[in-house]
């Protein structure tokens, strides 16, 4: 029945409904009007702000986020109550999308562009536990009730269809998850990304969406079908991507070469050396990676077994 919250959710309220929602075109006003506001601060007054205020204002990682909670506020306010999510999968939603927040648009994100292992540790955050979080969370019957309905159609339309089933095919899924980590790697590239805003932000955003779309085919909770893939092939996908990840961590934290000088160009802002910054931030992509990824593992097996646990005493009451 959970499983059919989408539908039920899109019946809830009438197109009339939507165009008489006064609160929720105030609401989408108040979190452009605070956009607003943030991007003058930060444009013209950037040093009398707080660490936690963002260092370089990015109009796309304020709203991904703060539509994010919003829509998914909206959205329970919306459901029946035992359409819900567990408390715990709320808890998980939010801090996913908050602990993205904070790493793109806090004075972290200076320190990242100055030090490699606080990319690194950004990029965990973003394409591992920031984006495990928000899969876990389950939020798609959520967001979708409290989206604007104009974006209905335009997310079921075939082209986005298309590139969703495309990006979480199980041939290309953990292809591109483990691909971007290496791609964004690759030292002269690294160095132009680190240098040029626009690919910085584009890497930052891919990270991001690629993360949670794996994580969210990883996570699903629900058995094949209507999830897209069985748990058995969920448990081949994790497996896959690890030794990736173990392999390009253990390079970066052994190797006796800095394979990244556009920290020195940029300059350090912690007094460490260039070879230790990299281990520091080869280490998180070994250690944090791989725990992740065990994480995600027993997520699969405890759905796996829960979704037995269902079949069986549906069997049996029939």
């Amino acid at each position: 029945m959970r499983y059919k919250a989408r539908d039920m959710a899109e019946a809830a309220f009438s197109p009339s409904d939507s165009r008489g929602d006064v609160s929720g075109w105030i609401g989408h006003g108040l979190i452009v009007g605070l956009g607003c506001a943030l991007y003058i601060v930060c444009r013209y007054v950037p040093a009398e702000l707080p660490p936690w205020m963002p260092w370089e204002f990015v109009w796309w990682e304020y709203l991904a986020t703060a539509l994010g909670l919003y829509w998914f506020f909206r959205g329970l306010a919306r459901l029946p109550r035992d359409e819900w999510p567990a408390l715990w999968r709320i808890v998980s939603y939010v801090l996913g999308v908050v602990s993205v927040y904070v790493v793109l648009q806090t004075r972290i994100d200076y320190y990242a562009l100055h030090m490699f292992f606080v990319h690194r540790a950004q990029h965990y955050v973003l394409h591992h536990s920031g984006a495990f979080m928000i899969a876990l969370g389950a939020a798609g019957p959520a967001l979708w009730a409290g989206m604007p309905r104009f974006l209905h159609p335009i997310l079921k339309s075939r082209p986005v269809t298309a590139t969703v089933d495309f990006l979480q095919h199980p041939a290309v899924a953990p292809v591109l998850f483990v691909g971007l980590i290496y791609l964004w790697l690759i030292p002269a590239l690294h160095t132009r990304v680190m240098l040029d805003v626009r690919l910085y932000n584009l890497m930052n955003a891919s990270m991001a969406i690629n993360g949670i779309f794996f994580w969210c085919l990883i996570l699903d909770p629900r058995p094949r079908p209507p999830a897209r893939i069985g748990s058995g092939m969920r448990a081949l996908l994790v497996i896959a991507v690890e030794p990736f990840q173990m392999i390009l961590g253990a390079i970066l934290s052994l190797s006796s070469i800095d394979f990244y000088p556009v920290y020195r160009i940029c300059g350090r802002v912690l007094a460490i050396s260039a070879i230790s910054d990299m281990h520091y931030g080869g280490l998180i992509i070994w250690l944090p990676s791989t725990l992740t990824s065990f994480a995600g593992m027993i997520v699969v097996l405890v759905s796996m077994r829960l979704n037995d646990e269902a079949a069986e005493r549906a069997e049996t009451a029939a």
